[in-house]
């Protein structure tokens, strides 16, 4: 998605035709995007350099995988951590090319509006739920790795994101909540090709919106034209209780499936 330059409201002026004012969206320099890529591609290379060296544990599966991937049975066994870290390993070149190009794409534009913070809980709130359907779905012998889930996670914030501030960008938000299900549409039918963890993307488009729906911001213009700003309306408690509700949810999924199956 491109990031529209600025917001347009109308002002409406007795004996004068109707025109816009322009209000700048806030922006903040991409860090934690970058920096998520940065430290994927280092466990990447990570990952090739372990079997390049001490060879491949076993089927073809890497050290870091071995130890890091979501492996059901493994789980069963008690490595809940692997409920998180596959979203830093992946299988190929080109996986973790798409992957991180989509990471990008998305995560430049949500990062300056979501803040720091708010990117980063997102992210691993949506790889936790994405890898915990695929942990519910896939069956005992259940294996992944990427970071899709959260990339998945991403792309329902932001359809969740321009639904709520669809009065501020009017016909752009339309034209965006457009392209963004026609996105997840496509993506989620490539998905149904074997080898790919389509359960993990719905996991984790349902978790990135979950969270977005309390949590991402709504902005609101004040001021007196032309010094317009636009401020968040959005409460910190409401921000801890859409991260309270993707862990309660999912997490209630993962010991069900984990006790209860």
């Amino acid at each position: 998605m491109i990031e529209p330059p600025r917001a347009s409201l109308p002002d409406h002026e007795p004996d004068s035709a109707t025109r816009h004012l322009h209000v700048q969206m806030p922006s903040l320099p991409t860090i934690v995007t970058y920096g998520l890529i940065g430290i994927t591609v280092f466990f990447y290379v990570m990952q090739m350099l372990s079997a390049a060296i001490l060879g491949y544990a076993i089927y073809q599966m890497d050290w870091l995988e071995f130890f890091g991937a979501r492996i059901n049975s493994a789980i069963r066994a008690g490595d809940y951590w692997r409920f998180i870290t596959p979203v830093f390993l992946h299988g190929s070149l080109a996986h973790i090319f798409f992957n991180m190009y989509a990471l990008y794409s998305i995560g430049s534009l949500l990062e300056r509006h979501l803040g720091y913070i708010r990117f980063l809980a997102l992210y691993f709130l949506s790889a936790f739920a994405g890898n915990v359907f695929s942990f519910l779905f896939t069956g005992d012998n259940g294996y992944s790795v990427g970071a899709s889930t959260a990339v998945f996670g991403l792309i329902g914030a932001e359809l969740i994101f321009f639904y709520q501030n669809r009065a501020l960008f009017g016909s752009y938000a339309r034209q965006a909540i457009s392209n963004i299900v026609f996105i997840i549409g496509i993506n989620l039918f490539i998905g149904l090709a074997p080898n790919i963890d389509n359960w993990g993307h719905v996991g984790g488009l349902l978790g990135g919106a979950m969270f977005a729906w309390f949590a991402s911001p709504l902005w609101a213009v004040t001021g007196i034209a032309p010094d317009l700003i636009l401020t968040d309306q959005r409460e910190p408690r409401e921000i801890f209780t859409g991260a309270g509700v993707v862990l309660f949810i999912f997490g209630g999924l993962a010991a069900w499936g984990l006790f209860f199956r």
